[in-house]
């Protein structure tokens, strides 16, 4: 078993019932809003990248697919790399406006800071 499993069920030390399942209870993940309904923030980060810059989309609400097909979205259309983790967003570069269009045509909210 491992090891965060072990910290996970450090509440039960034996069970003499042989048919005894411990349940791990798994975050679930939210349903992703529509695009009209998402409050997503498009910021320009320079902070810990060696002097590069970042464009950093945050507060997407919704599943881990939606957000990576997104990203990948956003990524190809400017042409960049990037990642998606944590409900953000990190588009390589400063494309602050492409992707406020970007957005905005696919129906999300004007959301620039």
């Amino acid at each position: 078993m491992s090891r965060q499993k072990i910290n996970q069920r450090i509440d039960i030390v034996y069970s003499t019932n042989p048919d005894f399942r411990y349940h791990i209870d798994e975050p679930e993940e939210k349903a992703t809003l529509p695009p009209s309904r998402q409050n997503l923030r498009i910021t320009l980060e320079r902070k810990n990248r060696s002097g590069k810059s970042v464009t950093l989309i945050t507060g997407f609400v919704g599943t881990k697919d939606d957000l990576d097909s997104l990203a990948k979205e956003l990524k190809s259309k400017c042409g960049v790399g990037g990642s998606s983790k944590n409900n953000e967003i990190l588009v390589q570069g400063d494309f602050r406006d492409k992707i406020l269009q970007l957005l905005i045509q696919k129906g999300y909210k004007n959301s620039k800071k």
